[in-house]
């Protein structure tokens, strides 16, 4: 039995935290609309931005993406609604630089000898840790916080969640194309961004106090600064006291973050008062380590191994049961019709829809202008 650990301030988790808000993490990329290259410049986007602004857009590991950040709330329809106007606003500053962004969870043909890191002392820091894997081509995925009103619900949770992280990538997927040719993958950015320590699917632990015992013995032999290095794809976030969802692709669309956002709101509801995920899934780390590989090459159209049946089941069989289970905590949520886009996300996903936009003719960069129209349409100009 493991012994109690002084868990310190970053451990704790707030009490008066109100349960089951939401946040969104975006990872955006910016453009340059005359190669539709990835702009290297978001220290000089950052410098642009209105005051109010910089409260909740950052810079990411390369100069090439920026990280816009919603405020916690009530209700997904409230989350997407302020990450569409962090979008238009973003959008706004940018056209007046004569820049564009988009979604996707990687850039088609952006290549690693152009890539720089940003400047900020984490960033820096990260590249003198990674050395040369730091100058990767850049990924961008989206994030989803959710309040769980205690430390041990938030355990418990995270655990189950470990079991849903392949779907969720699956319905996700949204980065077919890499260095500028088709990967065959549904998104290549979760391959790529496995070559970093600390990602992928964790282990379940047996208690919060194991996982911060664990944590704190990789801190405190200097392994990394502190937890926000770790990058699992479900972490824990004691500062905000939410669990944070972060293998998905970043979306396209805000419609589709929201249903992506909704999904993993009601999921941790779900799992946190009730446990949905078999034990004989959540205790198989090869099966969910096998399911993550074939959610990241095959998408929408991945079967998944469930070890119940000794049989792998396709992602919209799977999908179903799932958003049963979730349609009573996303009515106690209100966010029903956020909900309800998963079943779209389910139908042509966003890897499908890239090679739909590239064409017979492989247009990456009229894919990429396409994907920048979406992001936040600009007014015409007169």
């Amino acid at each position: 039995m493991s012994k109690p650990v002084d868990r310190g301030e970053w451990a704790r988790w707030p009490v008066e935290r109100t349960p089951w808000t939401v946040g969104i993490e975006e990872e955006v990329m910016l453009l340059d609309p005359d190669t539709w290259g990835l702009a290297q410049c978001v220290e000089e986007v950052l410098d642009a931005l209105p005051g109010e602004l910089r409260e909740v857009v950052c810079s990411e590991t390369h100069s090439g993406a920026i990280e816009l950040n919603t405020r916690a709330h009530a209700t997904v329809a409230e989350a997407a609604a302020d990450l569409g106007a962090l979008r238009a606003e973003l959008a706004e500053v940018l056209d007046r630089r004569g820049l564009r962004a988009a979604g996707a969870g990687m850039h088609p043909f952006a290549d690693w000898h152009e890539m720089r890191v940003a400047a900020a002392e984490r960033h820096q820091e990260v590249a003198g840790s990674m050395r040369e894997l730091a100058r990767r081509e850049p990924t961008f995925a989206l994030h989803v916080h959710v309040a769980v009103p205690s430390a041990a619900a938030a355990m418990a949770a995270a655990n189950q969640l470990r079991a849903h992280l392949p779907l969720l990538l699956a319905i996700s997927a949204n980065s077919p194309y890499w260095q500028g040719r088709d990967s065959g993958l549904a998104s290549a950015r979760t391959p790529l961004f496995q070559a970093f320590p600390r990602v992928g699917i964790p282990r379940a632990f047996a208690s919060y106090n194991d996982w911060v015992e664990t944590v704190d013995l990789l801190v405190r032999c200097k392994a990394f600064p502190d937890h926000s290095f770790l990058w699992w794809d479900v972490r824990l976030q004691p500062r905000y006291g939410t669990i944070e969802v972060r293998i998905m692709d970043a979306q396209s669309s805000v419609e589709c973050a929201a249903a992506l956002t909704a999904l993993v709101q009601c999921l941790v509801r779900l799992e946190a008062t009730e446990g949905f995920a078999p034990a004989s899934l959540v205790h198989a780390q090869e099966v969910l380590d096998e399911n993550r590989f074939l959610a990241a090459r095959d998408g929408i159209g991945a079967s998944l191994i469930d070890p119940a049946r000794e049989a792998r089941v396709p992602i919209r069989e799977l999908l179903e049961p799932m958003l049963e289970a979730c349609a009573p905590h996303s009515a106690a949520l209100r966010c029903e019709a956020e909900l309800g886009l998963v079943r779209l996300l389910a139908e042509e996903g966003g890897a499908e829809r890239q090679r739909m936009l590239a064409g017979p003719d492989d247009d990456q960069c009229g894919l990429i202008a396409a994907l920048s129209e979406a992001f936040a349409p600009l007014p015409a100009r007169v």
